[in-house]
């Protein structure tokens, strides 16, 4: 049976990236991220860490959708779909009658058609350009 909780230990928080291929995340920075999510959930089975969404937000009407992630042996089995409907109805909750959000997200290559079910749109299109990204880095001083 998978829970969903509402926090994460920084290790298995890199540790799920790197099930994915993503990069792993310094540790500071990353707790950092985690503690001013907007909102989290994580999958869990028994003890072990499955699944992970975030919601990072300007607390107005902006709001982004970031670190959807299902562990790969899990994946297929509803937990991503449940996290981005737990994140959807979060952002719901906060809203006052006559309020809307403008909820982003970049969705992984080849990713696209789980967000097309939640009436996400992809970019670009005839009203809206191409979504874009930068890691920016700062080296190291000796």
């Amino acid at each position: 049976m998978i829970n969903y909780v509402h926090n994460i230990l920084v290790e298995d928080y890199n540790f799920l990236r790197k099930s994915v291929g993503w990069n792993e995340i310094d540790k500071i920075q990353a707790q950092i991220g985690i503690n001013n999510s907007a909102y989290l959930v994580v999958a869990m089975h028994d003890d072990k860490t499955v699944g992970l969404a975030r919601l990072v937000s300007d607390g107005g009407y902006i709001a982004f959708i970031v670190d959807v992630i299902v562990l790969p042996g899990y994946q297929g089995n509803g937990i991503g779909k449940c996290l981005i409907q737990k994140v959807i109805a979060n952002i719901i909750s906060n809203l006052k009658e006559g309020q809307s959000v403008s909820v982003n997200l970049m969705s992984a290559k080849g990713k696209e058609s789980f967000y097309n079910q939640f009436g996400f749109i992809n970019r670009p299109n005839d009203d809206v350009g191409c979504g874009m990204t930068q890691w920016i880095s700062k080296s190291i001083s000796k």
